[in-house]
């Protein structure tokens, strides 16, 4: 079994260069089924999941051909469908919960999905009833085998346009609902749609491939699309991916556990006159902390060094809550790195994570770390800041989730001593060779096997 060994308490500096965004990629790389033309991809991670993803599309026959560090063209033009059925497709597609969203783009082309239930991430029920009932909705016929725990779509003839009110914004659930309403017959209105930067992202390579995506209907909870009756490849428009929004924010929190400048090279992705383009809310959520950033054209650079943080409150001097909520609030990938960053402010905050009721129970080892956290509820955790004045210890720990994962990272590095982080995979599955990025700004971090020396 792999692990880092970290050696805490570094102070670093530099640049880094963040990742194409992962939950983008995965609905992006997806979309290719869509059509039989070429598709290529610029600025794709070079992670776990994603390139899991691709395997399972080759192993259903879609030519994948790499051009160079993250760019690929995909072809869809010679789909074998049978291979669905098999215990190979199971493997593979049951590797990672990205799998679902080839679900809506198979069904929308060729009439038929399946899908066993899919893996991810250990944070709590992650329910696909929003995809389904969608599917159903444009009119296929859906049934779930409980026994055999898979998922089979199916339909006769095209999809039909409809209006649909999805009973949540679920980002992945919109994502495969517009794939499938792309090639349906007549209109499609999506109301209480997600609106995320990666849902955008999706809509717009759709448009460059031929689909009718009101423009004015993008980046709203209100999708309006016009069924065509089929899609071309973007030879014309090559799609790159945003930088990975959870990553820039997963490096604003190290600069701030190891009182460290960091300057994060091509971090904002410009969008209209906003300030942090589509990064949002991420940099006002940290400098509530107390975390000093600034912008310098399409560059954050984080002054971690420069004072000890201190949590803000509110008006009438109550404290601080933050919390998840859907696009253009804050992310819930980002709330485990505010947990742990907050741990070195002063004052106290209280974390609600709304969405997934076991995503708060890795504090047990910032707990063991020293850090002052009561975790009230599934749901709920008051941190007790301490500042940098009392520091985090090193110890033995293992990963739950990805972004568990890296918040542990993070406190680690800040920490006296030496930590271990194992089940490093989750770590693996979200961020592109972590250890060499954060060795090339100053950290003291190996990637070992446990039993070799």
């Amino acid at each position: 079994m792999q692990y880092f060994e970290i050696e805490g308490g570094h102070q670093l500096s530099g640049e880094i260069v963040p990742q194409g965004a992962k939950n983008e990629a995965l609905q992006i790389v997806s979309a290719v089924l869509l059509t039989e033309g070429k598709v290529t991809i610029t600025n794709l991670p070079d992670i776990l999941d994603v390139n899991r993803l691709i395997e399972l599309l080759d192993f259903l026959g879609v030519k994948v051909k790499k051009n160079g560090p993250g760019s690929f063209t995909f072809q869809s033009d010679e789909v074998k469908l049978e291979r669905m059925k098999t215990p190979e497709f199971r493997k593979l597609s049951g590797r990672l919960r990205g799998s679902v969203m080839i679900m809506g783009p198979l069904l929308a082309r060729f009439g038929e999905a399946y899908m066993p239930k899919p893996g991810g991430d250990k944070i709590g029920r992650r329910r696909l009833d929003t995809h389904f009932m969608g599917f159903k909705v444009l009119g296929a016929h859906f049934d779930y085998d409980r026994r055999e725990q898979f998922y089979k779509l199916f339909s006769h003839g095209r999809l039909k346009g409809t209006y649909i009110h999805l009973d949540e914004p679920s980002v992945t659930g919109t994502a495969n609902i517009v794939m499938a309403a792309v090639l349906a017959e007549g209109t499609t209105t999506i109301y209480n749609a997600a609106c995320e930067p990666y849902l955008q992202q999706l809509c717009r390579l759709l448009n460059s491939m031929g689909a009718k995506i009101r423009p004015d209907s993008i980046g709203s909870n209100k999708l309006i699309i016009e069924g065509v009756e089929k899609l071309h490849g973007n030879k014309t428009k090559k799609h790159r991916i945003q930088p990975d929004m959870i990553e820039v924010g997963s490096f604003i929190g190290l600069a701030a556990m190891t009182q460290s400048q960091v300057t994060i090279k091509g971090a904002i992705d410009p969008v209209g006159d906003a300030q942090w383009g589509h990064l949002g809310l991420i940099p006002d959520v940290f400098g509530r902390l107390g975390i000093q950033i600034e912008r310098e054209g399409n560059d954050l650079v984080v002054y971690g060094h420069r004072s000890d943080y201190k949590i803000d409150t509110y008006i009438d001097g109550g404290t601080l809550t933050i919390y998840d909520h859907p696009w253009p609030g804050f992310t819930p990938d980002l709330l485990s790195i505010i947990l742990v960053v907050a741990t070195r402010c002063h004052g106290s905050v209280l974390i609600h994570q709304k969405m997934f009721e076991s995503r708060l129970f890795f504090v047990d080892k910032l707990i063991d770390m020293g850090a002052r956290i009561i975790l009230c509820d599934p749901h709920r955790a008051v941190v007790v800041g301490q500042g940098h004045q009392t520091r985090l210890r090193g110890i033995r720990m293992t990963s739950p989730d990805i972004r568990a994962g890296i918040s542990l990272l993070l406190a680690a590095m800040s920490a006296d001593g030496t930590s271990r982080i194992f089940n490093i995979e989750q770590i693996d599955r979200g961020y592109q060779n972590i250890e060499g990025r954060l060795k090339a700004l100053g950290a003291t971090i190996e990637r070992k096997v446990e039993g070799q020396a």
